[in-house]
């Protein structure tokens, strides 16, 4: 998706929340809870920020990332050739040891 803005045509991402993160997000502590919104709505300009860490997967239709928040992370799957990145889940982490990623990556398909 073309950015409208007058950004001189820089691709801006279409972001994705599951059904089960979207859960998740709304059950954060309220001041954890408005710092994800703004970094989930920050990946529609930079999926990538500084902070974000790629992921290791055997699929290869999906770029899988997290993002540390403190002791948070929100876990993303970005496609890069339709500019779209699914949010899969905001862990706490520990106790949250990345098991279940091909999981999250099966709902997305």
């Amino acid at each position: 998706m073309e950015d409208g803005g007058g950004r001189g045509g820089v691709k801006r991402y279409k972001v994705y929340v599951t059904s089960e993160a979207l859960r998740e997000i709304k059950g954060l502590p309220g001041n954890v809870r408005q710092r994800v919104k703004r970094a989930i709505d920050a990946f529609a300009e930079n999926p990538h920020p500084s902070a974000s860490k790629a992921l290791k997967i055997p699929d290869g239709n999906y770029d899988l990332w997290r993002l540390r928040l403190d002791k948070w992370r929100i876990v993303y799957a970005i496609t890069e050739a339709d500019h779209v990145v699914d949010v899969l889940a905001v862990r706490k982490r520990p106790p949250y040891d990345y098991g279940d990623l091909e999981k999250m990556l099966a709902d997305i398909r």
